[in-house]
């Protein structure tokens, strides 16, 4: 074994898996309720629309299962600067890449500008699988510190300017600035338009992911960074808009894009031939016909009226069960609570109590580059309606107990 190991890429040695993987066969046990994937809700996938989309993408003939162009089918490409341009976004289908999911989109973007010693700017927490793809690429990842408003750039100025002073070349921010996974906050405008001009000062670029920026339960849709930045000289220069169909279609599609100026996308779309050549056609056809269809429209606002149901349901059921030992951050949309343990309570340790009482759920320190705040976790409640919300947060209750005891 020894020497098989000094075959291994350092990139790959010592690596570790996604604890949410991990924890996804939870959701498959009928005796769990399971708190802990970022999953869609499956009872809201419109499977009538997508089994008509998928009959219509089957009648393209071979065309739907030829080789083709890298960037995407251009009908999806178009699809998308419609679906993008209904969030304030004006862009033109050469501008888009098409991607096997939003996570190729990171690890694209990821090739694309970060060589080893880079430094990577992001939020703390933040979304652990963009983690591991800027660690995978030999990035130095720094952590600015969040707040329920998003991203402190105060903060973030502050070690800019140190990252300078040591010579440190950063290279990009990743950033989700709309109910944020794992903490569900928002980044106003006005602190979006400050982070822009941040990124031309100090010369790096802004990698905005955006899976859940339709789902909004109240309140009104902020303008995205990529959008605002269109509206400057040179601040387009310094985004890349990332997205997905995962969290508002299917997830099992694979389907994603990327949107960016032309310079940049070029880029991508050079190291994407390297990846996979092309995301696979027949998902690209479906998803078109699907767009073209036109139900997507109504299905968003009947995701976000249910999921905000679902998150309603869940906070008042920790309000009445665990409220002694828990507080969290109520979000306006996407599809997670930011929750603290309060009392010491160590988030990793109960979730052993939390198997035995059949709940699960993500600890925080997961979702820390460093500096972990293990009373930290995230509940995901988009899969749980609100019978189920009762019965997780009893279990909860059971486990924090069982805990105390043990402890």
């Amino acid at each position: 074994m020894e020497d098989l190991n000094a075959l291994f890429a350092s990139r790959v040695v010592g690596a570790q898996s996604s604890i949410v993987r991990e924890l996804l066969a939870f959701s498959k046990m009928p005796h769990i309720i399971s708190l802990a994937g970022g999953i869609p809700a499956a009872d809201m996938f419109d499977l009538e629309g997508i089994e008509a989309a998928t009959l219509e993408a089957m009648k393209m003939g071979v065309s739907a299962y030829q080789y083709s162009v890298t960037d995407g089918e251009p009908e999806l490409r178009e699809r998308v600067t419609h679906l993008i341009a209904e969030r304030g976004i004006e862009s033109d289908k050469e501008q888009v890449v098409i991607t096997s999911g939003s996570q190729q989109g990171l690890d694209l973007v990821a090739r694309t500008f970060i060589d080893a010693g880079d430094v990577v700017l992001v939020e703390q927490p933040t979304y652990l699988a963009a983690i591991q793809v800027f660690r995978m690429a030999g990035a130095e990842i720094a952590s600015i510190k969040g707040s329920t408003e998003g991203l402190d750039l105060d903060d973030l100025e502050v070690q800019i300017k140190a990252l300078k002073a040591q010579n440190k070349r950063i290279k990009a921010l990743y950033i989700v600035p709309t109910f944020a996974n794992p903490t569900g906050s928002t980044m106003s405008e006005e602190n979006r338009v400050r982070l822009l001009s941040l990124a031309v000062e100090y010369n790096f670029v802004i990698l905005e992911d955006d899976p859940y920026g339709e789902i909004r339960f109240e309140g009104d849709r902020v303008p995205s960074i990529y959008g605002l930045a269109k509206r400057t000289e040179t601040g387009e220069d310094h985004v890349v808009y990332l997205s997905s169909f995962s969290k508002i279609l299917v997830p099992g599609l694979r389907l994603g894009f990327i949107v960016a100026n032309k310079a940049i996308r070029e880029k991508i779309v050079l190291v994407k031939q390297s990846v996979d050549l092309h995301t696979p056609v027949l998902p690209q056809l479906i998803v078109e016909k699907y767009l073209a269809s036109g139900r997507l429209k109504d299905r968003i606002p009947a995701i976000s009226y249910t999921y905000g149901q679902r998150c309603t349901s869940l906070m008042k059921a920790l309000d009445e069960y665990v409220g002694e030992d828990l507080e969290y951050q109520k979000p306006v949309g996407g599809m997670f609570l930011w929750a603290r343990l309060k009392n010491g309570i160590s988030a990793t340790k109960l979730l052993n109590y939390g198997k035995d009482a059949g709940v699960v759920f993500v600890p925080g320190s997961a979702f820390y580059a460093e500096g972990a705040d293990d009373s930290t976790l995230r509940l995901s409640f988009a899969t749980v309606n609100p019978e189920g919300t009762i019965e997780a947060a009893k279990r909860l209750a059971v486990a924090i107990q069982k805990y105390k005891e043990s402890n």
